[in-house]
């Protein structure tokens, strides 16, 4: 498959299936840190939602807590890995495998989310990841990623040009000023039930 760039490429590949069994063998821990994360994000809803769009959702770590919390809720996922889709389909009734950039939305979901996978996108193309996230919502996407005020790019596992971090959510809004923020949270590494120094960002998309 071509792909536009090459961040595409390297999470199409072995590292991208590399990552994938990694996150297998801390499942468990995994998804117990993400059920506490997900129940803040719920609970800051003000609306309920049953369809979920997950972009870059890699094995469905954080669609199987959001079912978790949700049971009867609709789950759709877009993923670049086929060794990651293949463990999604195990979970997820709808996957669209291949890239985000390449993915065009037949619907619109209740609630829409991207969790840290902005920051590994080429930024040359994240207004095009942002259009497709307004796109896809109905009412709430949630941005959940490594926040930094200016853009600034971190070696990730020896890759350069790999990781970059910058104010994901306030440039989404500022292109699409029809969704407010909600609310949002800072989840530290220390914490109980840790993420990796997240900041998550839920916004909601006025007049629904």
């Amino acid at each position: 498959m071509a792909y536009r760039t090459e961040q595409e490429k390297f999470w199409a590949g072995s590292f991208g299936d590399e990552y994938t069994e990694r996150n297998y063998d801390q499942e468990g821990r995994l998804i117990a840190n993400n059920i506490a994360l997900f129940a803040k994000i719920i609970a800051a809803s003000t609306h309920e939602w049953s369809t979920v769009l997950e972009f870059g959702a890699n094995r469905g770590l954080n669609l199987h807590a959001i079912r978790t919390l949700r049971p009867g809720a609709e789950l759709t996922a877009v993923e670049i890995n086929p060794t990651a889709a293949a463990h999604l389909r195990t979970i997820v009734p709808n996957v669209h495998e291949g890239s985000i950039l390449d993915f065009e939305p037949a619907e619109q979901y209740d609630f829409v989310l991207i969790k840290t996978v902005l920051i590994h996108i080429q930024p040359d193309m994240l207004p095009a990841i942002y259009e497709k996230l307004a796109q896809s919502s109905r009412r709430y996407v949630c941005i959940c990623e490594y926040y930094n005020p200016t853009p600034v790019e971190v070696v990730y596992r020896g890759h350069t040009d790999k990781l970059f971090k910058r104010d994901f959510a306030g440039e989404f809004m500022a292109k699409f000023p029809e969704f407010r923020l909600v609310n949002y949270g800072f989840v530290y590494h220390g914490e109980a039930f840790p993420q990796d120094d997240v900041t998550w960002f839920l916004m909601e998309r006025g007049s629904v």
